[in-house]
């Protein structure tokens, strides 16, 4: 049960956007941009980026729906992002990601865990600096993403039918189209 009086039938972030659609602009905003705005990385990894960060912080939510809309960037690969959760240094995707993934989780415990030593590692295996920092703001705005859903105690179905339909809406439509569903329309863009 939430902490306070969220919309009913809107689970996780969702509620919380619905609760309070003036922070839900800036914080979808800020999505479209790091998972699905321009960018060498595909959409699919930001999303499995998004993915581990909110695994590794115990969010069923966010890494279920993010997971979600990961796999439909993915052809459907539900077990590359499971894979990716378990043990992404065995997961069948790049070393550069998977570099990347090793600083997604350092964020994830402090961003001060990362070192150059990170960074140069992520930059021989080609990673850009426009990789380098969309992956650390990436995981540093999941963390603020999956505490936000936690500490407001909201809904989180356990339905992964419901996750993976949803996932593949937004990997179509994006976050700031999908978000009208559940933002009034004289706040949403």
């Amino acid at each position: 049960m939430p902490h306070i009086a969220l919309p009913e039938g809107q689970p996780g972030i969702r509620g919380a956007m619905a609760f309070r659609p003036e922070t839900a602009k800036p914080l979808n905003d800020l999505v479209e941009v790091l998972l699905r705005g321009p960018n060498s990385m595909t959409p699919g990894e930001r999303e499995l980026i998004a993915t581990y960060v909110s695994s590794l912080n115990d969010c069923y939510y966010c890494q279920t729906i993010h997971g979600a809309v990961a796999a439909a960037h993915l052809n459907g690969d539900e077990d590359l992002v499971k894979r990716v959760k378990a043990d992404f240094q065995h997961a069948a995707i790049s070393d550069k990601l998977k570099a990347l993934l090793v600083i997604a989780g350092k964020v994830q415990r402090g961003g001060r865990n990362v070192t150059a030593e990170d960074v140069e590692h992520a930059r021989s295996l080609g990673a850009t600096d426009v990789e380098i920092h969309d992956t650390v703001l990436i995981a540093a705005a999941f963390c603020m993403y999956n505490r936000y859903v936690d500490g407001l105690g909201t809904t989180q179905p356990r339905d992964e039918a419901l996750y993976r339909e949803r996932g593949k809406l937004v990997a179509r439509d994006g976050y700031v189209a999908v978000s009208k569903t559940y933002i009034p329309a004289a706040t949403a863009r």
